[in-house]
């Protein structure tokens, strides 16, 4: 059985957001604060793949109480699924090896701008330790300690980025287009993973609508929605609208499948 956690569940900005007293960023239900977007999935042969280190990994990490990784998937480069590399450092510190780290030749061209410390020689000591492996087909699934990983191809407006199916679980982030042949792929997954910004259009993300008709499109078994902002409106409102089998995600929520 492969597991699930959502590390964070909000958008670029988070929830709240910095400066905004809305009715979400002030609320006090806790199912309304979102870190940046970001998952653990620990696979059932007890591989820890993380997919995604936005800018709150360490929190996210502690949190959660992860005392070790084997992976760390990518799914683009955007400062809010990549800001946190650094803090792999703790892992390699406690598990004394470098984290294994997939992702698409473009992604590798960020990590190695932003993290250019980490990737220069001679070491300097104590920098975070990771080993790339590049994803260079979007056709075939990949091993990663063990466990089977097919990329799923969508646009993030102009970018390609990945998502991935791991098991009977498919993750979607920062999406707001998608081929029908890529839906074949999780299609009748017992539990699909989907961006829903807000309700109203977006030149990068999927709407509340366009996450739906995804959805319909795959018939997972259940689907939670992710990469939400403060513009959807509360947990409790949000959830009352959605159809059957369809859930709002929130941080430290824990599927399986």
């Amino acid at each position: 059985m492969t597991e699930l956690t959502f590390l964070g569940t909000g958008t670029s900005q988070g929830v709240p957001m910095i400066g905004c007293r809305c009715g979400v960023c002030a609320s006090s239900d806790r199912r309304d604060r979102r870190l940046r977007s970001s998952v653990l999935v620990v696979a059932d042969n007890g591989a820890r793949i993380v997919i995604d280190t936005g800018p709150d990994f360490r929190y996210q990490m502690l949190r959660a109480g992860v005392t070790g990784i084997e992976a760390i998937l990518y799914t683009h480069g955007h400062m809010d699924h990549v800001g946190g590399m650094d803090d792999v450092r703790g892992f390699n510190y406690v598990m004394q090896r470098p984290v294994d780290v997939w992702c698409e030749p473009r992604v590798e061209e960020t990590l190695r701008r932003v993290f250019d410390y980490a990737f220069a020689e001679p070491k300097y000591p104590g920098v975070p330790e990771v080993v790339l492996h590049p994803i260079l087909s979007t056709e075939e699934a990949f091993d990663v300690h063990g466990v089977r990983v097919m990329p799923v191809r969508g646009m993030h407006y102009r970018l390609p980025v990945l998502g991935y199916r791991i098991g009977n679980i498919c993750y979607l982030t920062d999406m707001n287009a998608i081929e029908p042949a890529e839906i074949e792929k999780f299609r009748g997954v017992d539990v699909l993973v989907i961006n829903a910004l807000r309700r109203e259009p977006h030149l990068s993300h999927f709407t509340l609508d366009e996450a739906l008709a995804v959805i319909e499109a795959a018939k997972p078994g259940r689907a939670y929605l992710t990469h939400v902002s403060h513009q959807l409106g509360l947990y409790e409102q949000v959830s009352r609208e959605l159809p059957e089998g369809v859930f709002l995600a929130y941080d430290g929520l824990t599927v399986r499948a």
